[in-house]
């Protein structure tokens, strides 16, 4: 709803007509897929990752279990996300977009089923590490996306699915607190049912396949591509640009809430209402890396984000340093935050899967777990920097930190690229 100011008749345009939209039209199987398609695939899998927190409590008492084994509902499915983006990236160079992202939610509504009536928790983790299959979603929607476009388009069309995306992490856990009161704890796994068969219909009768097999090619040798992108210098600053992107942004997630609750005596539905102001910064970001990837470039959008980033982190330590914590000073800047990894994001992950665009698949996973990797580790850091004795200080350091690591790396980027000019 905050996006509608910044919307004229112009943009609506642009969104609908054929230069966002992936495809020709819906339900065409032989043409690439309409950017809702891509939407949809991707939101299933943001939606599983959080939509069931609010009844972690509740999951506990049902199972008779500690609250630190339901945690492992979420832990379990990051790793398992993590490790399957190394397989399914390969896994759809060789065989295609489509067949691998058709099995992959398949797999996905067959384990969603079994958690609904999973009788211990056992059962639950194991269900829940078969879920993360859901990951294929975003892993390739960048690949489809880069296999139709070029690198600048493609961060202007990725721009516009993160934007869209970004609505399922933020009503995720408002809807599952509401299932879950009113029905249960299965009734949070019964919307991620009906959302993977929605995302497994779409993709069935929407999207075309748009890898194109060259010859030659194996699964041995898609296998065998890794190394070649591990030698690339772009490879690495795209992907540690987005790495330290998202370290920054899950720092916060880790830290964030001891802050608010601890320092500031907020209530956890208090410091959800706020939250939603940094996805809101989220969303306008990818919003105007939608509208402006493709006329800037990949390398000047991810600079600005990264610019932006690191600005109001210096502003949150400021304020910080001559007053008390406030909500206001802790969710303004985050705001900001929010806009600078809206812009960086999208970008940094064009410029990943377009390394090597016959290996855009493969890029995508690789970059893709070491974005999660790396990215959880920094939020494991600022957890356990973070005290109430400390204050909300290592967090922030943390997280400035973190956001001059991804403007080096994208500064890098540009080094490399006008090294290799130079070179040719």
């Amino acid at each position: 709803m905050l996006l509608l100011p910044i919307l004229h008749i112009n943009d609506l345009y642009y969104l609908s007509n054929n230069e966002i939209g992936v495809g020709q039209r819906y339900f065409n199987g032989k043409t690439p897929p309409h950017i809702t398609t891509l939407i949809i695939a991707t939101s299933t899998g943001a939606l599983a990752i959080n939509v069931h927190l609010p009844s972690l409590p509740g999951m506990a008492v049902y199972f008779d279990t500690s609250y630190s084994s339901v945690q492992l509902t979420l832990s379990l499915y990051l790793v398992a996300s993590a490790l399957l983006q190394l397989l399914i990236g390969p896994l759809s160079d060789y065989f295609g977009r489509r067949p691998v992202m058709i099995v992959c939610f398949a797999i996905f509504v067959i384990s969603t089923l079994g958690a609904i009536f999973a009788t211990s928790i056992e059962a639950l983790l194991a269900w829940r590490i078969l879920q993360a299959t859901a990951v294929a979603g975003q892993v390739l929607s960048r690949a489809i996306v880069r296999d139709t476009v070029d690198a600048d388009a493609t961060a202007s069309k990725i721009g516009y699915v993160t934007m869209g995306t970004a609505l399922a992490p933020m009503a995720g856990p408002v809807a599952g607190g509401m299932l879950d009161e009113l029905y249960g704890w299965q009734a949070t796994f019964a919307l991620m049912f009906g959302f993977g068969m929605l995302a497994l219909a779409v993709t069935w009768f929407d999207l075309g396949e748009t890898k194109t097999r060259a010859a030659g090619d194996t699964l041995r040798a898609q296998l065998r591509s890794y190394p070649e992108l591990l030698q690339s210098g772009r490879f690495w600053g795209f992907t540690l640009t987005a790495l330290f992107t998202a370290g920054a942004f899950f720092a916060f997630l880790g830290g964030g809430p001891l802050v608010a609750t601890e320092l500031l005596g907020m209530t956890p539905l208090d410091y959800g209402l706020h939250f939603v102001i940094v996805l809101v910064g989220y969303m306008i970001g990818n919003f105007f890396s939608g509208r402006y990837a493709q006329r800037m470039g990949v390398n000047a959008m991810m600079v600005s984000g990264n610019v932006i980033v690191v600005v109001a982190l210096v502003l949150a330590l400021w304020l910080l340093h001559i007053d008390n914590p406030s909500a206001a000073g802790l969710f303004g800047p985050m705001a900001l935050v929010g806009i600078g990894n809206g812009l960086t994001l999208p970008s940094a992950n064009s410029g990943i899967v377009s390394v090597r665009p016959n290996l855009a698949g493969s890029a995508s996973g690789l970059g893709g777990a070491l974005q999660i990797g790396g990215a959880a580790a920094l939020a494991w850091i600022a957890v356990a920097l973070t005290t109430v004795e400390t204050g909300a200080a290592p967090l922030f350091w943390v997280m400035l930190l973190s956001a001059v690591g991804a403007l080096l790396a994208s500064l890098y980027v540009i080094h490399v690229e006008k090294a290799g000019r130079r070179t040719s």
